[in-house]
């Protein structure tokens, strides 16, 4: 784990409060008012957490508007950045509920945040649809200019808790920076393809990819072969897996992969419910359901349930066991960037992972002494884009071309 910024007890708050400094680095939060924040915030109190962050994000939103209207551009985007990530941040503890309308509110307003900071970026950002069965998946399409240069194309998307603009910080502008294009994209179970739309998660993540990939390669402004498909947290799994079945990528990225994500969440059962609640045995589903009467693991398990749309703990133990792909892992055929973490729990099967490929692949530990410890590097955002991005311009030949 990193060192604790805060004097917060409660682990849940520790790790959101570093998750929200991360994104310091890229403009996206700013120090003294994360930290003076959380001075003002209950310790495990939930109602305090959104109370706290949402006034914060409404004073720097407060900020972006008066600047915006007297002209000083930049300094509206800079908070309009800021003002996203506090909303997000705010409603993190209110997602296990998707009708709660402070949810919506918060959610609603850190993405009109972000666009309205879009609006002022010294880089392009065009909002996208993409078509996806009876409906489209909400895009941004980010390049570091409008000169419509064919550029190496780096895609992405969030994890189990985040909406798509929350990929800006964590993915977006790194590639920017480097003179990538970044196309960002919101799936089935994610931000508002989950509570406007209520499509939940689904294993076979190819589905979902492939018509972002027919998006991207229509463009005049992708260079068509060096495209790349980037994975963070819950991401871990669904960028392998649609790998395994999308053969346009020219590099894939996983921090940290994951390839059985049944086995993970197992092995958070009672060893003698796990047998039963397989089964689907009504019994042992009534004795897990009795964790759901802590708030905390009704706020950790209830949000992801309700990405899933189930209502039943048994049920989501039974949902997870399709997520795999360990069979099809020798499928994935282009380059591969895995990423390890010595202290983050979802990292266990990295290893194993990077080891299973048949393609050129590079395996990165990170460590608590680089200051990335955690999950998905924690406040080392820098470091992890330095390593991903460095192997990615090798593996795309951009050292050379570019």
């Amino acid at each position: 784990m990193t060192t604790a910024v805060s004097s917060f007890e409660s682990d849940e708050f520790t790790a959101q409060l570093e998750r929200t400094l991360g994104k310091v680095y890229y403009g996206c939060a700013d120090v003294g008012e994360c930290l003076t924040t959380a001075d003002r915030i209950e310790d495990d109190n939930y109602e305090s957490w959104y109370d706290e962050w949402f006034a914060t994000a409404e004073a720097v939103e407060a900020i972006a508007r008066e600047s915006r209207e007297r002209g000083h551009d930049v300094s509206a985007r800079e908070a309009y950045l800021r003002a996203t990530e506090y909303y997000r941040s705010a409603y993190f503890f209110r997602r296990h509920d998707l009708d709660d309308p402070d949810l919506h509110e918060a959610w609603q307003r850190q993405r009109d945040c972000f666009r309205a900071a879009m609006e002022m970026a010294d880089h392009t950002c065009e909002v996208l649809d993409i078509p996806f069965e009876e409906t489209v998946l909400e895009s941004y399409f980010l390049a570091p200019d409008d000169s419509g240069t064919a550029r190496p194309t780096v895609i992405g998307f969030p994890g189990y808790d985040s909406p798509v603009e929350e990929s800006y910080a964590m993915l977006a502008r790194a590639a920017l920076t480097r003179g990538y294009n970044c196309l960002l994209f919101e799936g089935p179970g994610q931000g508002g393809t989950l509570y406007e739309k209520r499509l939940f998660f689904r294993p076979d993540y190819e589905a979902v990819v492939t018509p972002v990939v027919d998006g991207a390669v229509g463009r005049e402004d992708v260079d068509e072969s060096r495209l790349a498909l980037v994975g963070r947290s819950f991401g871990g799994y669904l960028a392998p897996r649609a790998a395994t079945a999308e053969h346009r990528l020219a590099a894939l990225a996983a921090d940290p992969a994951i390839y059985d994500l049944g086995t993970l969440v197992l092995q958070l059962v009672p060893e003698e419910l796990r047998t039963p609640v397989l089964e689907g045995d009504p019994d042992a589903d009534a004795a897990l359901d009795e964790q759901l009467t802590d708030p905390h693991a009704l706020e950790f398990f209830g949000s992801r349930m309700a990405a899933h749309g189930l209502d039943s703990l048994g049920e989501y133990v039974r949902e997870l066991q399709a997520y795999t792909y360990e069979s099809a892992v020798d499928s994935i055929d282009c380059p591969t960037f895995v990423a390890d973490n010595e202290s983050d729990r979802l990292a266990v099967q990295s290893h194993d992972f990077a080891t299973r490929l048949a393609v050129p692949t590079k395996y990165t530990k990170f460590t608590d002494a680089d200051g990335a410890g955690g999950h998905c590097e924690g406040m080392g955002q820098s470091l992890f884009h330095q390593r991903l991005f460095d192997w990615l311009d090798e593996t795309l030949d951009r050292t050379k071309s570019s």
